[in-house]
């Protein structure tokens, strides 16, 4: 089974954007994949410490066999960096939005 990495946009967000990320593990859960959330593993709601969750996460990020983006990732100098490490280690890629799983890579 495929672990997948959740990435998006969270700083500058309300709640660092906790909530998109807790509602799209949960409901791609419910669906049956393995899903790990950066907010599940090193929730630090301080923008400050941008390059150390970053640190964290790219290092969580190489333990899946995918990441899944989730709206606005675009905007997000963390995920567009994650997706590149991903596309680099040829991870599977999809996107998340309005409850809808899309393969990419």
């Amino acid at each position: 089974m495929i672990r997948w990495y959740l990435a998006g946009p969270m700083s500058g967000l309300p709640e660092s954007n906790y909530p998109a990320f807790a509602e799209a593990a949960q409901a791609l859960r419910g669906l049956g994949h393995n899903v790990v959330s950066p907010h599940e593993t090193f929730n630090v709601q301080d923008d400050s410490r941008w390059l150390e969750c970053l640190r964290h996460d790219l290092g969580t990020l190489m333990l899946c066999q995918g990441i899944i983006l989730l709206d606005g990732w675009t905007k997000s100098r963390g995920a567009r960096l994650e997706l590149h490490v991903a596309l680099s280690l040829e991870l599977a890629v999809c996107t998340w939005s309005s409850g809808k799983l899309t393969s990419l890579y």
